[in-house]
């Protein structure tokens, strides 16, 4: 039994199908992958404006550059901490 916040949403679909044609993101969103097992997650792209949201793309870029392992956006940070975040900006 798990919990679901508002604004975010976790894809059925397992990361090693990235970024197929059947994989839809709604407009106004953005899929990223996230943690050890690569969770891929459908976010609002109005995160992309918050300084805490930016300080995690800033290490996305630090470590990956422009070439993601998982073809789309990687977050390099753990999941419990990508999902404390992305509650925060939730409350905004």
């Amino acid at each position: 039994m798990g919990f679901r916040l508002p604004g975010i949403r976790r894809a059925s679909v397992p990361a090693t199908q990235v970024a197929s044609k059947s994989i839809e993101v709604p407009k106004g969103y953005l899929a990223v992958y996230v943690g050890e097992e690569m969770r891929r997650f459908v976010i609002p792209i109005s995160y992309l404006n918050h300084s805490s949201f930016q300080e995690l793309l800033s290490q996305a870029e630090e470590e990956f550059g422009y070439e993601h392992p998982m073809g789309g956006l990687t977050i390099p940070c753990r999941e419990d901490v990508f999902l404390d975040i992305t509650s925060s900006l939730n409350r905004l």
